[in-house]
């Protein structure tokens, strides 16, 4: 490390201009590259993934992604002159909007859409089907099923003799009929676009929900959703990166004073986390990322970008004051605490690639983009920064440091102030200290014995959101299952198979639970389709029970004593599946990630309590922080408050990746601690003295960190995205937790209680285990000679 250091600050403009053309080389190539995201939560083996599979063979290809038009009347009827008159001109307007492609209306002629193409076009008939099923939320399978009947319906037309046209007429006004609600008071409309969502410019969502936005007012309510309205939120701003900047850049001047110093940081991070944000872009390229991906990695990379670069800075202006050159106390901060740095980093990268053990696409992409993210901001830290630290010279001190300097000469910086009385305070309290703490994170995190994994969708939207809207009134007027269907597909061998599929319809419509069951519909010889509404919203605890009642009782009755195999698919049972695969895994990864951070602690400090204590802080950490989203995010405690929509199911993704990077996080706090508290044993052998001295020496910087990272984490509910914000407050409350609860009172405090047995460890461990630093290995020999004599005897003994 002092050698990187070294050749960094005598090479520091050469340093710079290299991490700068990084930052641009990579921006260009994915700005000309672009972006290729992906959300692919189709886990393979599941049943849900059977019914796409069987649906993508029988059906194959889809037309371009929609939004859905939905207008409400309190006043007479949606089929009365006026409203029609209005909203059929609103509809003409859309259909002249650039890309779209076609508009299903409920007032027949005057709406060309897919129900008006030939016969036996079922390019055409799949646009309009599926566009109407995705645009409420719902998944390609509902919409392939709906294609399904479409093509099914034409097909039958076709064959009609003499009277195809009728036929047709026919079948597209019983359509219009059913885009308006039995009260008559709500309908919709269909936006086919010529293209997919990601391939749709937002100027064109915009142009959507603009025009339908004018047509409100006089008694008629329009709103628009779907996926392409939800492309008209945008996103671009950056608010939420520039007010955790901001945030911090004022953290970091109350901490050191100097206009300078307080700069470097966020240089550094902003060029580091720069140039993963591209980087991940280009990676999108190569293996399936997620599109909140990006956003993720600045998530993390500002947070822990800052917090590294503090942490060295603030080793490198305690070397000024002791008189060190800047090149030398450059050198010395990176080769000490730069070490820290590098150890804290790579137990963030250990516990993000530990989501590649579940195999998952889906979250390998992820994984690797947020460790990508970590290792530049490593990387930016222990060679970026001491480059410029040269360049800034004296000024990383303030006026008043620099004075006190010239005038008195090095002086050396006793702790003192509040951070050194507390450190006294818990040292004669430790006991009731502990227990307060302890009880503190257990009453939050009590809510995490009610977590439910599910699906978020525009009914979580802020209530001020087209979105928003558009989900509620198609809900009030046609039922919370019309936003998301379930769809049953069926593999068939013979004769006997159609019927007990016939049979099935009146089961299902039977069923508790269910509102409607659509025909059947054939496509191919052996493969049919029928949809199901719930009677409950698609991320309800109902919608999922009915899931399981179909796949345990109902449908096995229907199949017995045939070929027949039914697979329930749609959104719902998609994420029941994935919820419940992630949930499997969930023991296996968490073991995993919690051992290799043990095994990377029990070598770096020789000790086999400090690895325990800080598995158990970090399960602590991670269980309060997800009783704070819970309640939030699914209880509903101040979500619209604070703009966050109303409360739901908590996504199946978040604790996997949640996990992972809090134990990351919680990992951090515990290395900057303990290897201070473990620099003063090998000092002393004295771990009273110890812990006080490393609990009063880095409280302080531990503390302006979590300040800075839990203000990063928390502008990030400015994002609007539902996800980027559980992300946000899950961090945030765990970093707060972590720093100001258990590594400043319930860490410290349990190792007072434990004393020298903190350092334990069997002397065959230590013989045949290699060995690692954290500080500057010159700070060994002379501990060891002092702490010799005082080693125990036996099966274990105090190891420095």
């Amino acid at each position: 490390m002092a050698a990187i250091a070294r050749w960094c600050v005598r090479h520091r403009i050469v340093t710079v201009l290299l991490w700068l053309a990084a930052l641009v080389g990579v921006t260009v190539a994915s700005a000309v590259a672009g972006s290729a995201y992906s959300n692919d939560y189709e886990v393979p083996g599941t049943e849900s993934g059977r019914a796409t599979a069987v649906l993508q063979e029988a059906f194959p290809g889809r037309g371009g992604d929609s939004a859905t038009v939905v207008w409400h009347t309190e006043r007479g009827d949606v089929r009365g002159g006026d409203v029609e008159r209005r909203v059929t001109a609103l509809l003409d307007d859309v259909r002249s909007l650039p890309g779209v492609a076609a508009v299903t209306g409920p007032y027949g002629p005057a709406q060309p859409a897919a129900a008006d193409a030939p016969a036996g076009d079922p390019a055409q008939a799949r646009t309009g089907a599926e566009g109407t099923a995705r645009a409420q939320g719902t998944a390609p399978q509902e919409a392939q099923a709906q294609n399904a009947q479409a093509q099914s319906e034409q097909s039958q037309n076709a064959q009609a003799p003499g009277g195809a046209q009728s036929a047709r007429d026919q079948a597209a006004a019983e359509a219009a009929s059913n885009q308006i609600s039995a009260d008559g008071r709500t309908a919709y409309a269909t936006v086919t676009f010529d293209g997919l969502a990601e391939d749709i410019p937002e100027t064109q969502a915009r142009a959507l929900v603009d025009t339908v936005g004018a047509a409100s007012g006089d008694g008629l309510d329009v709103e628009v959703g779907g996926t392409v309205a939800t492309l008209a939120k945008g996103g671009g701003s950056h608010t939420a990166e520039m007010v955790g900047v901001a945030v911090a850049a004022v953290v970091l001047f109350l901490a050191f004073g100097s206009l300078a110093a307080s700069v470097l940081p966020i240089a550094t991070a902003l060029v580091s986390v720069g140039t993963a944000y591209a980087g991940i872009s280009l990676l999108g390229h190569v293996m399936t990322v997620a599109d909140f991906a990006p956003m993720l990695g600045l998530l993390i990379g500002l947070g822990v970008g800052i917090d590294y670069a503090l942490f060295i800075v603030t080793r490198h202006r305690k070397g000024l004051k002791r008189g060190l050159g800047v090149a030398e106390a450059a050198r010395n901060a990176v080769a000490t605490t730069g070490r820290a740095v590098v150890f804290a980093g790579a137990t963030v990268c250990i516990a993000l690639l530990g989501m590649l053990i579940l195999r998952l696409n889906f979250l390998n992409g992820v994984a690797v983009a947020a460790s990508l993210t970590v290792v530049l901001t490593v990387a930016a830290s222990v060679t970026l920064l001491p480059a410029l630290l040269s360049l800034i010279g004296m000024r990383a001190l303030s006026r008043r440091e620099r004075r006190r300097l010239a005038e008195h000469g090095p002086e050396p910086e006793v702790p003192t102030g509040f951070a050194a009385r507390w450190s006294a305070f818990v040292e004669r309290h430790p006991k009731k200290l502990g227990a307060v703490a302890a009880v503190v994170m257990l009453v939050l995190a009590l809510p995490t014995l009610s977590l439910r994994l599910g699906t978020s969708d525009q009914g979580n939207d802020p209530a001020s959101t087209t979105t928003r809207q558009a989900y509620d009134m198609l809900a009030d007027g046609f039922g919370p299952g019309v936003n998301g269907p379930l769809t049953l597909v069926a593999e068939m061998e013979g004769a006997n198979d159609r019927l007990a599929l016939n049979q099935l319809s009146d089961q299902l419509r039977a069923t508790p639970g269910v509102e409607s069951v659509g025909p059947v519909a054939y496509g191919g010889g052996d493969t049919a389709v029928l949809t199901v509404v719930p009677d409950s919203a698609p991320q309800s605890q109902q919608t999922s029970d009915l899931v399981d009642r179909l796949r345990s009782d109902v449908l096995p009755a229907a199949e017995s004593g045939t070929s027949l195999d039914v697979h329930v698919g749609g959104i719902t049972a998609a994420y029941d599946d994935f919820a419940q695969v992630i949930i499997g895994k969930l023991p296996l990864f968490v073991g995993v990630v919690i051992a290799l951070g043990c095994v990377l602690l029990l070598l770096a400090f020789r000790s086999v309590g400090i690895p325990l204590k800080a598995a158990a802080m970090n399960v602590a950490a991670v269980a309060s922080a997800f009783g704070v989203v819970v309640a939030i995010f699914q209880w509903g405690w101040g979500s619209e408050l604070l703009g966050l929509g109303r409360a739901g199911p908590i996504e199946p993704f978040l604790p996997v990746i949640a996990v992972s990077v809090l134990f990351g996080l919680s990992m951090d706090y515990q290395v900057f601690l303990v290897s201070r508290m473990y620099e003063e044993w090998l000092e002393t052998g004295d771990n009273r003295r110890a812990v006080r001295v490393g609990l009063a020496e880095t409280s302080r910087v531990i503390n302006s960190a979590a300040v800075i990272m839990i203000a990063v984490f928390l502008a990030f509910v400015l994002s609007g995205d539902r996800v980027i914000a559980m992300f946000g407050i899950g961090l945030a409350a765990a970093v707060a937790l972590d720093a100001f609860v258990l590594r400043t009172l319930l860490v410290p405090a349990l190792m007072h209680m434990l004393g020298g047995a903190n350092w334990w460890l069997p002397r065959s461990l230590d013989r045949w285990l290699p060995r690692i630093s954290i500080e500057a290995p010159e700070s060994r020999e002379p501990a060891r000679a002092r702490i010799a004599p005082q080693r125990a005897s036996g099966e274990g003994e105090l190891v420095p």
